[in-house]
């Protein structure tokens, strides 16, 4: 499966890399779907999105960071908090939405956090809800502010994935899938 990018855009080098890999993410969806919610299942997706880009890919990060002023979890309690979401329910939009949430305050990677998060959202919600979100139908505005609320109130972010969920029918369209996470990518450019 071919990503669509936009070639006038200048996307660095990784993304371009990254993005090239996702049709192997197509492939073995059905696992990651099997697995999703869990520690692991996102690990092995920023694994395969990374692999061989970042000398840290699927690896917990070690350092702090922060972005836009806020400070992700301290590195030294990942190994003890990435279990604990892990094993937050996920059988409702609801439940979902937090473990979503609080994965994201946890950034478990150096970098590349967004991008495979979002994919792990995906896996969720296709395995619980039958649904993946149309990224496509979210502006990169829209979701950062939603996200940058969401460890207080939920509420936008909620109302910005309502609003973009597929039909059960459109699961199966790898090329949907390719042109969403091309979009879901340039989220990431400042």
């Amino acid at each position: 499966m071919k990503i669509p990018v936009d070639e006038s855009e200048i996307m660095p080098e990784i993304d371009r890399l990254s993005l090239e890999r996702v049709s192997q993410v197509w492939d073995s969806w059905p696992d990651f779907v099997g697995t999703a919610g869990t520690w692991e299942c996102l690990r092995k997706i920023h694994a395969e999105i990374f692999g061989g880009l970042f000398s840290f890919a699927g690896k917990v990060r070690t350092v702090n960071i922060s972005k836009g002023g806020f400070r992700f979890a301290n590195a030294i309690f990942l190994d003890k908090i990435l279990p604990v979401i892990s094993d937050m329910p996920q059988k409702n939009f609801p439940d979902i939405l937090e473990k979503y949430t609080e994965m994201n305050i946890a950034h478990p990677f150096r970098e590349g956090n967004g991008r495979a998060m979002r994919l792990w959202l995906d896996a969720i919600l296709e395995r619980e809800m039958n649904t993946r979100i149309d990224w496509r139908k979210i502006t990169r505005e829209e979701y950062m502010s939603a996200m940058q609320r969401s460890p207080v109130n939920t509420l936008e972010l909620s109302t910005l994935l309502k609003g973009a969920m597929l039909k059960a029918e459109d699961l199966g369209n790898g090329v949907i899938f390719a042109a969403g996470l091309a979009v879901s990518y340039s989220y990431e450019r400042f």
